[in-house]
């Protein structure tokens, strides 16, 4: 089988479904293409917890949580100025499905529902409105006679595309689609690729014995310093080390071998908890003398764990408490990191983000060497690449017809 399509777009998560979107509005007639069952997995998982969609904070403070890693990488934040879609674009474009929000005490966004659902319905039934046909099970594998070759429920098939948005995503929970099996195909196409790595994930540990009775138990009330970077977000112990939202804040810098620092009181000088270390009976164990302090067992688990020896001077423990090392053996695997930094070399993209080695395809969301913590900033930079990737295509196609 082979056919002649107009728009193409290889990946139905969030950056392809916007893609999809921008072009399908601009006219295009737009075949989206998706090698999963069903579209938008990693958006669906998302939203079990709570679908955070961007986060409510000046525009200036948002784009400064996104990087890149890899050499001579255009800073991502100039995607998102392009695409001129950060948080109020991405609100106002949530509530333009009928999708009610909320905001959270720390700025972040989130559907009254907290549920992904609602608002994919709402967004599927959108883009079938303007025409998107949406092919779930077709599963791109290559390049084949200057086509581009899918295999389908019923055999292989060979698009002839006019334009092509590819937004399939990095190497993070392969199971929900995202295995980078494309990297091969575009750098036999000279598009430079740097290699994956996790991002937002947890980190290794080797717990002693009696840390066992807390695994499953958040940590709350503290502060992770990592360089210029503070955490102030829960993360939770678990049997293989650390992971949650506080730990996914500073994952990049630890992951390149910055220290992180644990601060068990950050609510307090470290005048005051020395004061409070004094004034503990003496005839208290160590263990009990932290839990007094500290106000809570797992936070004292963590001082006996990682402070060891332990100072006997009031000063000292306080010191001690305040900036505890976070021992750790490394990041934890790409396959269950929430993301992935790496992907296509800002120095292979043109503004618009197409290929300067394949012309008439782009690229957007997670293919693209960008990072950004959980707490937003992820979707709304697959989002707005989504956005700009769809742009640039629509332009390419208008261009072609003149």
């Amino acid at each position: 089988m082979s056919e002649a399509v107009e728009a193409l777009v290889i990946g139905a998560g969030s950056a392809g479904l916007m893609a999809a979107e921008i072009l399908a509005g601009q006219g295009a007639p737009v075949v989206l293409a998706e090698a999963m069952p069903t579209p938008a997995r990693k958006l669906l998982m998302a939203g079990k917890s709570g679908l955070n969609l961007t986060k409510d904070e000046p525009r200036a403070d948002f784009l400064r949580r996104y990087g890149g890693s890899a050499p001579g990488l255009r800073p991502p934040p100039e995607y998102l100025e392009n695409a001129e879609m950060g948080p109020a674009e991405v609100m106002d474009w949530a509530r333009g499905l009928g999708v009610e929000l909320f905001v959270g005490s720390t700025g972040r966004v989130f559907p009254v529902g907290m549920k992904a659902s609602p608002l994919l319905r709402a967004w599927l039934a959108r883009l079938s409105g303007l025409g998107v046909e949406l092919r779930t099970r077709w599963r791109w594998t290559g390049f084949q006679d200057e086509g581009w070759r899918f295999e389908m429920p019923g055999g292989v098939a060979l698009l002839r595309p006019r334009v092509v948005v590819l937004a399939l995503g990095g190497a993070s929970w392969p199971r929900l689609g995202s295995d980078a099996a494309w990297v091969p195909w575009l750098r036999e196409r000279g598009v430079m690729v740097a290699p994956f790595r996790p991002a937002n994930m947890g980190f290794r540990v080797t717990w002693s014995a009696p840390m066992a009775r807390h695994f499953g138990q958040a940590v709350k009330g503290v502060a992770l310093h990592v360089g210029d970077r503070i955490g102030r977000g829960e993360w939770v112990v678990t049997a293989e080390g650390v992971e949650g939202g506080g730990i996914y804040e500073v994952a990049a810098a630890m992951r390149e071998g910055a220290t992180a620092f644990v601060d068990l009181a950050p609510d307090l000088a470290a005048e005051e908890l020395a004061r409070r270390f004094a004034k503990a009976p003496a005839k208290l164990s160590v263990g009990n003398r932290l839990r007094r302090v500290l106000g809570d067992p797992l936070r004292a688990a963590l001082m006996m764990e990682w402070g060891r020896p332990l100072p006997a001077e009031p000063e000292r423990l306080a010191m001690r408490a305040k900036a505890l090392q976070l021992r750790h053996d490394g990041p934890m695997g790409i396959a269950r990191a929430i993301s992935s930094a790496g992907g296509i070399a800002g120095e292979s993209l043109t503004d618009a983000l197409e290929l300067k080695a394949l012309p008439g395809v782009f690229a957007a969301g997670e293919m693209l060497d960008w990072e950004a913590p959980t707490g937003g900033y992820l979707l709304t930079g697959c989002l707005a690449t989504g956005r700009l990737a769809g742009r640039g295509a629509a332009a390419y196609l208008a261009a072609a017809r003149r």
